[in-house]
C-alpha cells in the first residue's frame, strides 16, 4: 500500500524539479571543472609541437554559467528539502531514486576513469607535468564530493546541518574557483583590453598576407597602406585597430632591401608562449609577441618569394 501510495504523490512537479536539480548539478560541476581547467592550463602552461592557438583563454561564459546556475541548484534542493519535510515519503518517489542512482554512478565511472588515467600515464612512462596532476586532482576531488554527498543521502546519513556544511563547502569552492581564475587571467576589463590586443595582433597578420600578396603580383613592395586597399574596399576592416577606430601604421624600410614594419599600440603585453607558432602563411615565421605600447613588427619578403609573372599581350590577328 506505501508503494500506491508513494506513487500516488508522484506528479509533473516531482519530475521537473529533481530533473533541474540534477541538470543544474552537472551544468555547475562542468563549467567548474571549465574554470579550474583554463587556470591551471595558463598557471602551467605546456607546449607542444601542435597546432596552437593565439587566443588567450576566457572564463567569461563559466562563470557567467556558474553564477546562473548555481543559486538555481541551491534553490531547487531548498525546495526539494522543504516538500521531503512536510511529505517525508516523496523521498522515494521513482524520478528522484533514478536520477540520484544515475548521479552516482556517473560520479563513479569518473573516479574509476580519473585513477585509471593516472596509472596508465605512470605504466606508459609518460611525462606526469605539474598541470596534468591538477586537473587529474580536481576531477578526483569533484567527483568524490558528489559521490559521497549522494551515498550518505540514499543511506539516509544526511542531515539538516549537514546538508548546510556541504552547501557552504560548495559555495567556498565554486566561489575561490571564480576568484583564482580572475586572479591569473585578469578582470573582466583586463580581459576585454587583451581581446583587442588579439583582434590588433590578428589583423596586422592580415596585412602582412596582403602586403606579400602585393608583392608577388607587382614584384615591388606598397608604398604606403592605401596600396593595400585599406581605405574603400573590402580590406578596410582589416586595417584599422577596433578599439581606437585608427589606421594601423605601415612603414617602408627599403624596397632593395624588401623590409617593412607593421605598428600598432597594444594595452597589455602579450603573455608568454602565446605566439609560439606562426601562421601557415607567415613566410617569415614572425614572432608576434609585444609589450605594452606603441609596438613595431620588423618584416621581409623572404628571397623565394614567388612573383606572379606578367602576361603577355596576345599577337593581333590579322584579317
Amino acid at each position: 500500500m506505501q508503494n500506491v501510495s508513494v506513487k500516488s504523490k508522484s506528479s509533473p512537479k516531482d519530475f521537473f524539479l529533481n530533473l533541474g536539480a540534477i541538470v543544474a548539478l552537472f551544468t555547475v560541476i562542468g563549467n567548474l571543472i571549465n574554470i579550474l581547467f583554463i587556470v591551471i592550463n595558463t598557471a602551467f602552461p605546456q607546449i607542444v609541437n601542435t597546432y596552437y592557438s593565439y587566443y588567450t583563454p576566457s572564463i567569461s561564459f563559466p562563470v557567467a554559467t556558474l553564477i546562473i546556475f548555481f543559486p538555481i541548484y541551491i534553490l531547487l534542493m531548498w525546495i526539494l528539502e522543504r516538500e521531503y519535510a512536510t511529505e517525508p515519503e516523496r523521498k522515494n518517489i521513482g524520478i528522484r531514486k533514478w536520477l540520484t542512482y544515475i548521479t552516482l554512478f556517473i560520479a563513479g565511472l569518473t573516479l574509476a576513469g580519473d585513477l585509471v588515467t593516472v596509472l596508465y600515464y605512470f605504466i606508459d612512462g609518460q611525462e606526469l607535468t605539474a598541470s596534468f596532476l591538477l586537473k587529474v586532482l580536481v576531477v578526483f576531488v569533484i567527483a568524490l564530493a558528489v559521490f559521497l554527498y549522494y551515498i550518505s543521502d540514499i543511506r539516509g546519513k544526511l542531515t539538516s546541518m549537514s546538508k548546510k556544511v556541504w552547501m557552504i563547502v560548495a559555495f567556498v569552492i565554486v566561489l575561490g574557483s571564480i576568484i583564482w581564475g580572475f586572479s591569473v587571467l585578469g578582470s573582466p576589463r583586463t580581459q576585454q583590453l587583451l581581446k583587442y590586443d588579439e583582434q590588433k595582433v590578428n589583423d596586422l597578420q592580415n596585412m602582412d598576407y596582403l602586403v606579400t600578396n602585393y608583392y608577388s603580383l607587382h614584384a615591388s613592395l606598397p608604398s604606403s597602406i592605401n596600396d593595400l586597399g585599406c581605405v574603400q574596399s573590402s580590406n578596410s576592416g582589416m586595417c584599422s585597430d577596433k578599439q581606437t577606430n585608427r589606421m594601423y601604421e605601415y612603414i617602408l624600410i627599403g624596397q632593395s632591401a624588401k623590409a617593412y614594419q607593421l605598428c600598432a599600440e597594444f594595452n597589455k603585453a602579450s603573455q608568454k608562449n602565446q605566439y609560439a607558432v606562426p601562421l601557415y602563411y607567415d613566410t617569415t615565421a614572425t614572432d608576434w609577441s609585444h609589450p605594452a605600447g606603441r609596438y613595431c613588427f620588423d618584416k621581409t619578403i623572404p628571397a623565394n618569394q614567388y612573383i606572379q609573372p606578367k602576361a603577355i599581350p596576345a599577337m593581333p590577328v590579322k584579317q
